[in-house]
């Protein structure tokens, strides 16, 4: 992995791990993941009218990946519901990494070096060891309904990870594959919400404004991981995007108030042993 890839996706996990903090903070989580969803629909509208449409070849993985990645928002909706974030976040996106690079390896045929599956495992383990914690930030025991759809949601990342990372590839473009995939994702779930919660939905609410900013945030992460991917195997590229956990262990302790203690910081510096390893 050069620099510049390295530096873009450790960009994006500073955004996915922002935006992420704006839904748990949503009063009603589902309107706020319906507005992100809109605002990425919006972003990627206006280059629809100057790109090709996909082949059939194409077609078929957007339309598993607008599934995927609406199971993926409706299941982390509920883990916000029912847990911390600096619980459920690093749980659900904890696992995705040593899935992708398994299925990466078998069924793409990517041969990685043994650093390489030392520091992913690394990655895996510090962000795992993170979501543990006996009690929530409200020192209530933690429910065990959060970490079922946490993991729940870690079996959508690495589902859509490697079904984008491959549609990246065979597509004429990544960036034309982005674009299709949210455009479609962004109309559809944010459909899904408007049938869950009716006229509401579209009242002015605070939940459009902090949509609209994490919409944002959301495409720029992960276009720049679909890019990033088209240059570097999908494994390394995955487990360095999870570093956003540690960013989200900050947010949790210093702006969720939900407490950052001597584990976080361990788990944090395991994680970045293993991306020193990736970048090796």
């Amino acid at each position: 992995m050069t620099l510049t890839v390295t530096l873009a996706v450790l960009f994006s996990a500073v955004l996915h791990a922002t935006w992420n903090a704006l839904v748990k903070t949503g009063t009603d989580r589902l309107m706020t993941m319906g507005w992100i969803a809109g605002a990425t629909g919006l972003v990627a509208l206006p280059f629809l009218p100057f790109i090709p449409f996909p082949g059939w070849d194409v077609a078929k993985i957007l339309f598993l990946s607008f599934v995927l990645h609406a199971g993926y928002k409706l299941f982390l909706v509920k883990c916000y519901e029912h847990g911390d974030f600096g619980q459920v976040y690093p749980l659900s996106r904890g696992l995705a990494p040593a899935i992708v690079t398994v299925v990466g390896a078998i069924w793409l045929g990517e041969i990685l070096p043994t650093p390489a599956f030392v520091g992913i495992a690394l990655v895996a383990i510090g962000i795992v060891s993170l979501a543990f914690r006996r009690t929530n930030g409200a020192g209530l025991p933690n429910d065990p309904r959060a970490l079922a759809y946490a993991l729940g949601t870690s079996l959508f990342i690495a589902a859509y990870t490697l079904n984008d990372g491959l549609g990246g590839r065979i597509a004429e473009s990544p960036h034309i594959y982005v674009i299709w995939l949210f455009a479609g994702d962004g109309l559809i779930f944010f459909l899904l919400v408007l049938w869950r919660r009716g006229r509401k939905f579209l009242v002015p609410q605070r939940a459009m404004a902090i949509g609209a900013a994490g919409g944002v945030m959301s495409v720029i992460a992960y276009w720049l991981v679909i890019w990033a991917m088209t240059l570097a195997p999908l494994g390394p590229v995955a487990a360095l995007r999870e570093t956003s956990v540690v960013f989200a262990a900050l947010i949790s302790g210093l702006l969720l108030k939900e407490g950052l203690g001597w584990r976080a910081v361990a788990a944090a510096a395991i994680v970045a042993a293993g991306v020193i390893l990736l970048r090796m």
